[in-house]
């Protein structure tokens, strides 16, 4: 049925979720996961910042946002290693996260994609948007969502 599955992560209590969820289903089809990170490129600077300020501020972003996201998928690759599940981890850094998510399980021939929704309401997807809705509508995959 499902061989290769992609679980967009990022680190929240939430997203804990997803991961206990697909190594359980990975583990009873005999699939693989692969965990996929995408982060944010830095804020644009503020007003005033100097060129070497908004430098340092955004090295800072990166570096911090990197060992996060690696950090992150390192604990789900042990937490697969532990229950005997194939696991691989990408990174990638994007503006936009759900089309990041999409061509990620196009690109790795993934069958399925599991991932949370924070479950906002209208209110805070008008502010924060839905990654989620995002992908179901982009993606020809299938699309398991946890809540």
């Amino acid at each position: 049925m499902f061989k290769h599955i992609l679980v967009p992560v990022d680190g929240s209590d939430l997203a804990e979720r997803a991961v206990e969820t697909s190594l359980e289903l990975a583990k009873r089809l005999g699939a693989r996961i692969t965990a996929f990170v995408a982060e944010p490129m830095p804020p644009l600077p503020a007003m005033g910042a100097t060129p070497a300020s908004y430098a340092r501020e955004a090295d800072t972003h990166l570096a911090r946002t990197e060992a996060h996201a690696w950090t992150v998928l390192g604990r789900f690759g042990n937490r697969a290693a532990e229950v005997g599940v194939g696991f691989e981890g990408k990174f990638v850094r994007s503006e936009a996260v759900d089309q990041a998510i999409v061509d990620a399980a196009e690109e790795l021939g993934c069958d399925l994609i599991v991932m949370v929704t924070h479950g906002r309401g209208t209110f805070g997807e008008l502010l924060f948007g839905s990654h989620t809705k995002n992908v179901l509508a982009r993606s020809k995959l299938p699309l398991l969502v946890l809540r």
